[in-house]
């Protein structure tokens, strides 16, 4: 594993343990150097990131817009993505979308988790 792939992966582990500014923070020294399309991909995983460090701190109106710019980023990835499941990841932010819409119920749930792509059989 090269040092990009370690900072990414650093930045998943830090992602799915809800250490949202760590991970922010892992990607995007890998974004500042990346081409596109990585540098879309990575710009809406930090977004993403930011936004649920907003959430935890109570800024739910940064948080929105936020998702908001991440979702956007997101949308021109394929469903399965550098091994990642994005179509899944996009559904779970579609749905905090609408939570942090509602502002309620925003602490009862756990953010989303970056899971990998299933492998089939």
């Amino acid at each position: 594993m090269n040092d990009d792939e370690k900072k990414f992966e650093s930045g998943l582990a830090h992602f799915n343990s809800a250490r949202f500014f760590e991970a922010h923070e892992a990607w995007e020294e890998l974004w500042l150097a990346a081409a596109e399309p990585e540098k879309t991909y990575l710009q809406g995983l930090i977004q993403v990131a930011a936004a649920f460090h907003h959430q935890a701190r109570g800024n739910l109106g940064g948080a929105q817009s936020l998702l908001a710019a991440g979702t956007a980023k997101l949308a021109h990835c394929p469903d399965e993505y550098r091994g990642l499941a994005v179509a899944d990841l996009r559904g779970e932010i579609a749905q905090w979308v609408e939570i942090l819409s509602r502002r309620d119920g925003c602490g009862e749930r756990k953010p989303p988790l970056i899971r990998r792509n299933q492998m089939p059989g």
